[in-house]
This record gives C-alpha cells, sequence and structure tokens, in this order.
C-alpha cells in the first residue's frame, strides 16, 4: 500500500479534488434555475406584486397621454381685429390654429396672412375667441392665449416632460442598478405626487413648464422601476405575458383619457385643465403604502451580495408560498448561511466596458435600439400625419385620430402575445421592423408610381387612390413600429444583467424619448410632405435589421445576473456543436515549431529552410509510426 501512495498522487488534478471529490455546483447565483423552484416557483407570493405593478400602470397611461388634452390647440375666431386691417370683422368664420403654423382666413376680398413657421409672428388680430374640441372648455393654451406669436410655449411644454424623462430614465436607472429598485419606486411615486398636484396650480406657462420636467422626470423613475422588478419577479415561462398584460392596462389608460377629460368638464370654481391634473395625478396616492407592502427584488438582493436581507426575504417568501425551508432537499439555504459573510458588491453600467461578450451584445442591443426607437418614433409620427387630412374640418369625432392611435396599440398588443410565442423575441422584432421598413418604401415608392405611370390623366382617382393606399401602408407602419418600440424594451431587459438592468433599459427608454422628441420638432418645421424623413428612417431601419441578427435569442432562458452571466450570453452557431468542433479540428494545426527550426544546414542554400518547413509542419506521431522514413523522404525530395 506505500508502494502505492506516489501512484494515486500522480493521478490527482491539479486542483486538490479527485473526480470522486468535485465540488457542487453553486446555487445562489442560479436563482430561475434553483433560488426561485426552491420558495415555490411563481407562487401566490409573486402573483400578489406582479398585480400591484399593474394597477400603476393604468394611472401611468393617463399622465403619458395627458399632452393631448391639457396643451391640445384650439379653434380660433377672431373677436377684434388690428386697426390696420380693416378685412376682419367680428363674423370672421372659425379659424383653425395648428400647433405648426397658425393660418387666418379673411372674410370678403380681403387677403389673409400666412406665416412659412409660425414661430415669432404677429398675427393681424388683437383678441381671439378659442375653443376646444378635446373635451375640456379651457387648457393651458386657451388660459395664457399661447396662439400666434406665443406658439412656441406650447412646444417647450411638451418638450419639458419629455426631456424630464430622458434625464430621469438615465438617472433613476443608475440609482437603481446602485440602491435597489425599492427606493427608486418610493422615491419616484413622492415627488410625482408633490410635483404632478404642483402643475395644476401653476400662474403662467413658465412655471408649467419647469414642474412638468421634474413630473416627467419622477414618471420616468416610476415606469422603469415597476418594469424592472415585473421582470424579476417572474420565471422565463411567465416574463412576456405579464407584460404585455402591464401594456394592455396602460393603453387602456389612453383609451379612457377622453372620457376623464370630458368628466371635468365646466367643474365649478376651478379651470378644467387643473382639475383633469389632479384627478390624473391624485391615483398615485394609492400607492404610498408600497413603502411597507412591496419589497426589495430579490434577484437584485442575490445578484449583489447583499445575503443577509435575502435570507429574511426568502423566508418570508417560502412562508407565503407554503413551502417548509426546513425540509428543503436543495440546500439553497444551507448555502446562503455560508455566505453571510461577504459583503456587498454593487454595479454600474460603466463596468460593461471591461467585458468583451457582453459590451459586444449591448452595444449591439443598445444602437439598435436607439435607433430603432428613435427612428420608429418618427416614423410613427410620419404615418400619423399621412393619415389626417389637412382640409378636414372640425367635426363631432374630434377625438377620431385619438382612437385610431388606441386602436392600434391595441391590436398591436393583441398581435405581440402569438407573434413572439411562435417566432420568439428576436424573430419577433427581425418582422415587425421588416414591416416597418416595407410599408415606409411601399408609401414612398408605389404611390409615386401609381400617379406618374397608371393615372396620370385621371386626378381624381388618382387622388383617391393614393389618399387610401397612404392611410393602408399609414396604419400597417404604426402598428409595426410600435410592436417594434415595445419588443425592443423588453429584449433589453431580458439580455441585460440583473446588476446592470437598470441602467441598461434606462438608456433604451432614454432613447425612446429622444425619438418621440421628433414629433414636436416635425411641428415646428411646417412640414408637409416628410418625403426626406421617411426615406432616412426607411434607410435607418434597415441597418437595424442586419444589427438584430447579432443578438441572442433570450426566450425560456434564465435571466442573466451578473457580468460573467452577462458575458457567456452569446448569440447560438447556425452550425451544430460537432459540425463545429470538425471544422476547428481540421485548421488547429501547431506551427510554434517552425521557428525553432535549426538552420545549421544554410550552406545548401535556401532549400534546406524550405526542408526544415515541411519537417516542422509534419505531426510527431506520424513521424514516429512510420519509423523516421518520412523524414528521409521529405529531405530527399528537397535536395538536402
Amino acid at each position: 500500500m506505500a508502494a502505492g501512495q506516489p501512484e494515486a498522487q500522480d493521478h490527482t488534478p491539479e486542483n486538490g479534488f479527485t473526480p470522486l471529490e468535485r465540488p457542487a455546483p453553486r446555487l445562489l447565483p442560479h436563482i430561475d434555475g434553483s433560488v426561485l423552484p426552491s420558495l415555490g416557483g411563481f407562487g401566490k407570493h409573486q402573483k400578489q406584486l406582479v398585480v400591484l405593478t399593474w394597477i400603476p400602470a393604468l394611472f401611468i397611461g393617463f399622465s403619458q397621454f395627458s399632452d393631448y388634452f391639457l396643451l391640445a390647440q384650439p379653434n380660433g375666431t377672431c373677436v377684434q381685429p388690428l386697426a390696420n386691417e380693416s378685412d376682419w370683422t367680428a363674423a370672421t368664420p372659425p379659424v383653425t390654429v395648428t400647433s405648426i403654423a397658425p393660418s387666418l382666413k379673411p372674410t370678403g376680398n380681403g387677403t389673409g396672412h400666412g406665416y412659412g413657421d409660425g414661430v415669432g409672428m404677429l398675427c393681424a388680430c388683437k383678441e381671439w375667441r378659442l375653443e376646444l374640441q378635446t373635451g375640456l372648455s379651457q387648457n393651458v393654451v386657451t388660459k395664457w392665449n399661447l396662439v400666434c406669436d406665443s406658439a412656441w410655449k406650447v412646444h417647450i411644454a411638451k418638450f419639458s416632460l419629455l426631456v424630464g424623462s430622458i434625464f430621469g430614465y438615465l438617472v433613476m436607472g443608475v440609482m437603481a442598478d446602485w440602491f435597489g429598485r425599492h427606493p427608486v419606486l418610493i422615491l419616484s411615486v413622492l415627488f410625482m405626487l408633490v410635483f404632478g398636484l404642483s402643475v395644476a396650480f401653476s400662474v403662467n406657462v413658465t412655471m408649467f413648464s419647469t414642474l412638468r420636467f421634474f413630473e416627467g422626470f419622477c414618471l420616468a423613475g416610476l415606469a422603469l422601476s415597476l418594469y424592472v422588478l415585473r421582470i424579476e419577479l417572474c420565471l422565463p415561462g411567465w416574463r412576456f405575458s405579464m407584460t404585455m398584460v402591464a401594456s394592455f392596462l396602460m393603453v387602456g389608460g389612453q383609451l379612457l383619457m377622453p372620457g376623464v377629460a370630458a368628466l371635468c368638464r365646466h367643474w365649478p370654481n376651478r379651470d378644467d385643465w387643473q382639475v383633469l391634473q389632479i384627478v390624473i395625478i391624485s391615483p398615485f396616492v394609492l400607492m404610498l403604502p408600497y413603502v411597507w407592502i412591496f419589497p426589495e427584488s430579490l434577484r437584485w438582493l442575490l445578484a449583489t451580495q447583499h445575503y443577509r436581507r435575502s435570507k429574511a426575504m426568502m423566508l418570508q417568501i417560502a412562508r407565503k408560498n407554503q413551502v417548509d425551508m426546513t425540509t428543503e432537499p436543495s440546500g439553497v439555504l444551507t448555502e446562503l448561511e455560508q455566505e453571510l459573510h461577504k459583503k456587498p458588491q454593487r454595479s454600474c453600467i460603466v463596468k460593461m466596458m471591461s467585458t468583451r461578450n457582453l459590451w459586444k451584445n449591448i452595444v449591439v442591443l443598445c444602437g439598435t435600439s436607439l435607433a430603432t426607437l428613435l427612428f420608429c418614433y418618427g416614423i410613427h409620427h410620419c404615418f400619423a400625419r399621412s393619415m389626417m387630412d389637412p382640409e378636414a374640418q372640425p367635426t363631432a369625432l374630434c377625438h377620431a385620430d385619438y382612437y385610431t392611435m388606441a386602436g392600434i396599440a391595441v391590436a398591436t398588443c393583441l398581435a405581440l402575445c402569438p407573434a413572439v410565442g411562435l417566432m420568439g423575441r428576436r424573430g419577433g422584432l427581425l418582422t415587425f421592423m421588416i414591416i416597418t421598413a416595407l410599408a415606409s418604401l411601399l408609401q414612398l415608392g408605389l404611390l409615386n408610381l401609381i400617379g406618374k405611370y397608371s393615372l396620370r390623366h385621371d386626378t381624381v382617382l388618382r387622388d383617391t387612390l393614393n389618399r387610401k393606399f397612404s392611410v393602408a401602408f399609414s396604419i400597417i407602419g404604426m402598428f409595426s413600429s410600435h410592436a417594434v418600440s415595445t419588443l425592443s424594451i423588453f429584449f433589453c431587459a431580458e439580455i441585460t444583467p440583473t446588476v446592470i438592468r437598470g441602467g441598461g433599459l434606462g438608456l433604451v427608454l432614454a432613447s425612446a424619448g429622444f425619438g418621440m422628441l421628433t414629433a414636436p420638432i416635425m411641428e415646428l418645421h411646417n412640414q408637409k410632405g416628410y418625403f426626406l424623413h421617411h426615406v432616412i428612417f426607411a434607410c435607418c431601419t434597415l441597418l437595424c435589421i442586419i444589427c438584430l441578427l447579432l443578438l441572442p435569442e433570450p426566450r425560456g432562458q434564465p435571466l442573466p445576473e451578473s457580468l460573467a452571466d452577462g458575458e457567456t450570453f452569446t448569440r447560438q452557431t447556425l452550425l451544430h456543436p460537432g459540425e463545429q468542433h470538425l471544422l476547428l479540428a481540421k485548421s488547429d494545426r501547431d506551427y510554434s515549431r517552425v521557428q525553432d527550426t535549426p538552420l545549421h544546414l544554410s550552406a545548401t542554400g535556401g532549400a534546406t529552410v524550405a526542408a526544415a518547413t515541411a519537417l516542422a509542419a509534419v505531426p510527431a506521431s506520424y513521424a514516429l509510426a512510420t519509423g523516421g522514413e518520412v523524414i528521409g523522404n521529405h529531405a530527399i525530395a528537397n535536395g538536402v
């Protein structure tokens, strides 16, 4: 036995473990595969918390679509014209004042005054009678007469909410990774109530725009933290369906907004827009108890090594899910006890720069999402402008365009569920991206061909067909672009590791905010055809289609928790593992000995170097098997 001991030591691996003594794999890093199943899976506790994340989605929908009512442009009637404008009378027909450029319609034989951009220009009227067609009798525009030379202030008010949201997504995303999801959620709710209610008591448009900036900032933090918490509560099979329910509720808020505005009309002793602002902000009071009833994300606590807080939360979750942890055989709680001495390790989005595959994935995803959301929101606005008839007069169906957009959003959510179920995240995103590009290109090319070749003489039929095709392609384009934007955000939440998920999702949502800014910017330029915008957006969409092929497919996969998990989350290869190994083996040759070949036969000329190189390329095992004959043959053949 003593003689066999050294032999046994020679076969011991370098790590000190024999094949029968290999260490068991760690369980805590595998939250979807080990931790959550040991706590009851997607049990009663998780379902209750997901429902609590759905309820605020309805209120967020109210706030996000409040601009349509608070800043809607009214119809104007000139009551008192300027002294040098004799053509204007009190019986002047209504003049539609749009957010692009106010156009005045004179009576009699007078000449109207139209302006190219309408910014900073004075209207030929001293006093206006403004009437709203959006459910309210008075809003911010009619309160402070933001028409004609003051119309630019309306765009500033629209910019303020969007710019505040952009900064909120960036800042709150980093804070959610550093301090946790729960503190960001509670702070956002508190300041949302403070700034949102303060907006209703603004005394001028400057105060209104400033407070709306901070309202957008808090609204972004609230939406981001709820989105991240909802994703991190679910197992892989539940993530998409739970997210789509929240999307339906947000669209429901959009559908209910006209009714809410109608209820706020002619409120006694208070302006309508103030009542509407208070009504859409007050429901956030229901989220104040979230301080006590909504816990921190267990996934984030484990990923950042907050093990002491994780232990108490795991016991609470097991109790609510009716799971006995004392008889739990997986050993998750035992492993957690051994890790309690470790200190928390927080991460920031900038740490991804030190990685390789993760950096590549996030750059491709963020770059694709940036271009996707930026240009899809711009293309969405182009499609929406194509659907609107500039010559149509205001009617009782003043919400037709608004309900059209909401109906398209509902149809998109309904179509996303089966599409993603059949094709996956990447396949669905690629399909809707292709549809968006085709809708834009066909709207540009097909309509021009109809007018140029087919119906060059029948102008009435040509205009009718152009209008019908334009509306059809606009609806298809808005449908697909809305699907792309929704799926891109969800894609980013699944592919980004837990330790930096807030920052990564904040980058994508901020890019969406930049895309939404294209709508008021286009209105400022008073564009008509949007031909160049269609071309630019369609070209960038085609580039995004190519980039999407570089992304992995996260369907059915556990969420990456650490930077190391994100580093191994790569796109699947087209070849099977066996074929890939065989392909690599054919070219896997060792050429390192070429530099070590002796050159003492240099007297024979350059043939010696060639022969030595050829000898070095012969595998050693093959040379020994042939008894050295191969070496001699190679030497003779090369003239040595």
